[in-house]
């Protein structure tokens, strides 16, 4: 069926997206030896790798609500082939800095399949599809840990390159560019003409605007800041962290810890998902004081528990096992995995006529934790590279408040319909509540 084959187009399109958008992961040791970068500068290259995708991120998904999932998707996946195969010949570091940062725009690709898959799937089904697809393209980052350095090891010398981070970087792009074809040729937008015409006619700024400022949408996407963010942080730091705190000088073994959260992270997505679309169709409360908000109790339980395992990180780095904090890396992976497949089951089924919209608003403004939490971990004032954990578990809490405020029963049910803009514009669009 052509919902399925839109659903494996999707989930291989974004997970060569997530592997191509961290594929400087594993190699940040040699990068820092050629071009004489600290352990700071390598934290604001992992940094960097999420500037763009905020605003990329809320482009994208109100483009692909404009003009269709199989345009937009082959368009960033062709243009970042280009500039990844540019970077393997760059020879300063601003130039090679530059081009890196266009190449991580490659997560911008998120959004355009969470709108894609939302136009082939009901609602039912919403929360598993939208779970698979996020789950197993996440994974890429685990992909490109576990085959990147063993593709291209330390002491490659084949065509074209003897520095195997450049013979990286040089053939992912390509394989990027026939992607982009593949998912040009291969893609159709919608499972019917009346659904892309009713998604086509929401994508105006007034109705951007309108679905961006619901309460469902904000605290949606300060969620997935705590959430997807971190996950963004720790897909670029871990190999640096397990290499640097815990003296773990194999370049391979650290990207090897490092992928074990990426795997937890994106392979265990899909259960977040089908929990809440279990939850919302047996109509079953776990946690009472949301009664009657099954897909809310569900996200806010994840939320709660990845906050917890961000301090049992930093408990688990000071115990100086590094067994023990891949483990609590592991469970790291786990609740923001669980918490992002609950998320991205309630945005198609809270907006279907503007899910990518909607998307592009969490996605983009999740990614902000990507940004900023890297620059904590590697912050020089820190007595280790351990206590950053708990600093950002803590900066999380705020967080989890506001969402248990917005989740209450009475507001939950009208958090998708009002918001901080009021629009008093009798053309203004209409609710978008089914409920």
């Amino acid at each position: 069926m052509t919902k399925y084959r839109t659903l494996l187009l999707a989930t291989v399109g974004f997970n060569f997206s997530f592997l191509i958008w961290f594929s400087f992961a594993p190699f940040t040791g040699p990068m820092a030896e050629e071009f004489g970068l600290s352990l700071a500068e390598i934290g604001v290259l992992a940094s960097a790798a999420i500037w763009l995708a905020p605003f990329g991120r809320m482009l994208t998904g109100w483009l692909s609500d404009r003009f269709g999932a199989p345009a937009v998707f082959a368009i960033v996946l062709g243009y970042v082939g280009v500039f990844s195969m540019a970077s393997a010949f760059a020879q300063s570091y601003t130039v090679f800095f530059v081009e890196r940062l266009i190449v991580a725009t490659a997560g911008i690709t998120f959004v355009i399949g969470i709108q894609h898959v939302s136009e082939w799937f009901e609602e039912d089904e919403l929360g598993t599809a939208e779970g698979i697809y996020a789950g197993v393209g996440n994974a890429g980052a685990a992909g490109g840990a576990l085959i990147l350095p063993r593709a291209f090891p330390s002491d490659w010398s084949g065509p074209l390159f003897s520095t195997n981070w450049r013979a990286a970087f040089f053939y992912t792009g390509v394989v990027s560019i026939l992607l982009a074809v593949a998912y040009y040729a291969l893609g159709e937008a919608a499972r019917t003409e009346e659904k892309r015409a009713a998604t086509a006619e929401g994508a105006s700024f007034r109705g951007w605007l309108f679905t961006a400022t619901r309460y469902g949408t904000v605290v949606l996407a300060l969620a997935y800041v705590m959430t997807f963010g971190l996950e963004l942080s720790m897909n670029g730091w871990l190999a640096t962290y397990y290499r640097e705190g815990f003296d773990t000088q194999n370049l391979t073994l650290a990207a090897t810890f490092a992928a074990t959260f990426s795997i937890a992270a994106g392979l265990l997505r899909p259960v977040g998902g089908y929990v809440s679309d279990r939850l919302a169709r047996a109509e079953r409360d776990i946690l009472p004081v949301f009664a009657g908000r099954y897909r809310e109790q569900w996200t806010f339980l994840t939320l709660c528990f990845v906050v917890v395992t961000m301090f049992g990180m930093t408990l688990a780095g000071l115990s100086g096992e590094v067994l023990i904090a891949v483990g609590a890396g592991f469970l790291v992976g786990m609740g923001c995995a669980f918490a992002e497949g609950a998320i991205f089951a309630q945005v198609p089924a809270m907006f279907p006529n503007s899910s990518g919209s909607v998307a592009g608003v969490v996605g983009g403004v999740g990614t902000v934790g990507g940004i900023v939490y890297p620059l904590v971990y590697a912050a020089p004032f820190l007595a280790n590279l351990h206590v950053g954990y708990a600093i950002v578990g803590a900066s999380m809490i705020p967080i989890v408040v506001i969402a248990g405020w917005v989740l209450r029963p009475h507001v939950a049910e009208r958090a998708n319909d009002d918001g901080w803009v009021v629009s008093t514009d009798p053309a203004a669009p209409p609710p978008t509540s089914d409920d």
